[in-house]
């Protein structure tokens, strides 16, 4: 791993990230894994991006996926554009550069794949044992806690953004990047607050939930080990497999089974539905009065019916 510069690392406490412990915490595979950790930038996915872009355009292009960890985004995003709020040194931000071997038309569910992957991996963490951390699709992870025996939403962990860079007859160039709230949920809720507030097409979600609130420990240091050691195998098993393994995984982790929900688009209502689960592609599919109908992500927002 490439070692950060002293003025890289905040000077102590939580919002830091501890390189012996973390060497310490990380598996073989990711532990070999070229690693920059920056106090600030745009963005960490086009910073990996960008990496990407001056390799050759070849499968084997790349021996190891490369990470990027930032303390502080100043243009941080997530799906749809939409900004993504973090305190600095309160969450990880973090942006993973690999090349798939697989064409552009063969990654789908991808983002399931990481989802799962990484919610497998913060479970590992010493969670409280009446929390658990969910899928909702496509691409979220949530923090739920069971309360007289019916799980809870919390609110919204983490999010997952994956672009492609570029693609060929058998492999594409990804970066995967992931935002999960490690501290301060408040604060970070209250600039969505303020966001909405400015927007009003904007659809109201789900709070802001932070590890800090199911794991009194919860830390960077830990929470990155954590989740490079879920995605090293993840990723292996996606290039071979697709997207099956992960199926019957990210079911079991379903925030919304059994649920009614909405799905909106722009903020308008298209279509609301029982959330049975997803298909093999990775649709969503709606028990609708009209019968089962697969939605592909696209640019519609998943909401639990009112």
């Amino acid at each position: 791993m490439n070692a950060p510069t002293s003025s890289d690392m905040p000077d102590s406490g939580d919002a830091h990230i501890a390189r012996n412990r973390l060497e310490a915490h990380l598996d073989a595979g990711p532990r070999a894994w070229p690693l920059d950790i920056v106090a600030a930038t745009g963005s960490t996915n086009a910073d990996v991006a960008t990496r990407l872009k001056s390799l050759p355009r070849d499968a084997h292009a790349l021996p190891a996926p490369l990470v990027r960890v930032a303390f502080e985004q100043t243009a941080g995003r997530g799906r749809q554009g939409r900004p993504w709020f973090a305190q600095p040194g309160n969450a990880l931000l973090c942006s993973v550069g690999c090349i798939v071997p697989r064409p552009v038309d063969a990654l789908g569910g991808l983002s399931i794949a990481i989802g799962v992957a990484l919610a497998e991996g913060l479970a590992t963490l010493p969670l409280d044992a009446s929390t658990r951390v969910a899928l909702k699709w496509p691409n979220d992870l949530l923090l739920t806690v069971t309360d007289d025996g019916a799980p809870r939403i919390v609110g919204k962990l983490a999010g997952i953004l994956i672009e492609t860079v570029w693609t060929t007859a058998d492999a594409t160039a990804v970066v995967i990047g992931f935002g999960i709230n490690v501290r301060g949920a408040e604060a970070v809720a209250a600039q969505v607050d303020a966001l909405r507030a400015r927007e009003a097409t904007l659809a109201s979600g789900l709070p802001p939930a932070a590890l800090s609130a199911a794991c009194a420990s919860a830390n960077l240091t830990d929470t990155l080990a954590a989740a490079l050691n879920a995605l090293t195998p993840a990723l292996a098993q996606f290039g071979t497999d697709g997207l099956a393994p992960f199926l019957p995984r990210w079911h079991a982790l379903h925030a919304y089974a059994g649920r009614e929900v909405v799905l909106l688009e722009q903020g308008v209502e298209r279509v609301r539905g029982i959330a049975t689960g997803i298909d093999a592609t990775g649709q969503l599919l709606l028990d609708t009065p009209d019968g089962i109908q697969a939605i592909a992500a696209g640019d519609v927002s998943l909401r639990e019916a009112q």
